[in-house]
Formats: C-alpha cells, structure tokens, sequence
C-alpha cells in the first residue's frame, strides 16, 4: 500500500539524501528514571515518510518512540542528545537536506547515579547537576559546505517573535515553528514557516499532509541554495 501511494507523489527530491531526527531525548538521572519530553515523533516519521515518497533516500534518527519505521526509510535508534550528536555528525557530510524535527534535550545530568536513588526517609531531596548539550543544528549549520538545514522550533507562546529569533540564531535558511503543548502526541499540527522572506502559514491538517506541503517548499528552496554554493565553490576555486 506505502509503495502504491508512493507511486502518485511528485517525485520533488528525486535523488536526494536527506537525514531527518525526529522524536524525543532521554537524559538519564539513575538506571531507572531520566529527564524527557512529551515529543511523540508523529511529525518527524511523517516527514520522513513524505521525503521518501517523493523520491529522496531518508535516514531517521529517531529518539525513543513507540513508533513504525516508515516504508523504504532506513531507521537509527538513540537515546540521548549525545548519541543523536554523534550519528548526526558522522553522516551529515553525505547529505544534501538535514531536517532537525527531533525535541532534542537542552541539558542533561552531570551526576549520574550509577543505582536507583533512594527517597531520604528525612526529606533530603537529592540535587541534579546538569551540563549543556550540543547544538546539533547550529553544528550542522556551522560546517565548511553545510546541507540544506531546516530546524524545529516548539513554543508555548510567542511563536512568531521566538521562530525568527531561533532562525537567526542558528544561522539556518528555513526553520519550522509551532505550538509544541497544542500538537504533542496529536495527529494534527499547523506550522508556521520562518525564512529570510518573511512568514508562511501551514493551517492545521493531519500531520502527513503537512509533511508533504513541507517536503513541497524545501524542494521549491532548494534551487536558489544549490546555485549559491555551486557560486560560492567557483568563487573559491
């Protein structure tokens, strides 16, 4: 069935390699508890699933899910922001698309328990020490010839002032905002575009057609950036 639908998709990133992460981190405190969010993955495997369809070859990083690897996408699990890290940096020189959907933790513990904390029968309760984690998107945006970087961005307000900001920030030509509590575990989202043109709305849909709108306007992006570097290579050589 995936193949048959496959089949009547516009093949937009034919011969594309695009490396997608998606879902959640899981920060350790012990060997039983940890630090995580309530990403379910939905967006990022539909992404996936959209980039497939129309002809790309997709690798998907995917934090913990209880989620089906799409049809014709090859699978990498992780656990923590670290592990994300790594196998990001190690295939993304090979890529000409990098989609950075995952909800990638900002901190982790520095002081991991190597036994199951206890509760203090005094009340004392025990004190976390946390540790920045990479960047992976500004990382993969900061490389010699970086791939074409879409990042995510889930607020609880102030999309519009905050999507921007991150965009700058990060040094990225396209970056995906939305309401991260509105859309969490749902099957519908509505996304906001931030690029150096201003603004474009998503309204809400199931979240399968909004990742193929999406792989519709990297692909529409993707002319305009490729001549840039094809420019910026000659320039230098």
């Amino acid at each position: 069935l995936e193949q048959v639908i496959a089949l009547f998709q516009p093949k937009v990133l034919a011969n594309q390699r695009v490396l997608i992460t998606a879902g959640p981190t899981f920060e350790p405190i012990d060997p039983v508890r940890g630090l995580t969010n309530l990403s379910s993955g939905k967006m990022g495997f539909a992404i996936a699933r959209a980039a497939r369809q129309a002809g790309a070859d997709v690798t998907l990083v995917s934090g913990p899910t209880a989620l089906q690897t799409p049809c014709g996408v090859y699978r990498i699990n992780v656990q923590t922001a670290e592990q994300m890290h790594d196998v990001v940096m190690s295939r993304v020189n090979t890529k000409e698309i990098f989609i950075a959907v995952a909800a990638v933790a900002d901190w982790r513990i520095a002081n991991i328990s190597e036994q199951k904390i206890k509760k203090d029968i005094h009340g004392k309760v025990p004190t976390l020490q946390f540790v920045q984690n990479p960047d992976i998107l500004a990382e993969v945006a900061a490389l010699p010839n970086p791939p074409y970087c879409v990042g995510f961005a889930a607020e609880s307000e102030n999309l519009l002032q905050y999507g921007e900001a991150k965009r700058k920030k990060k040094n990225i030509p396209l970056l995906v905002g939305n309401i991260g509590p509105q859309t969490f575990g749902k099957d519908q989202n509505e996304l906001m575009l931030f690029d150096a043109n201003g603004q474009t709305y998503f309204p809400r849909a199931n979240k399968h057609e909004l990742a193929r709108q999406l792989i519709a306007a990297i692909a529409a992006r993707l002319a305009p950036h490729h001549e840039q570097n094809s420019n910026t290579l000659q320039s230098s050589l």
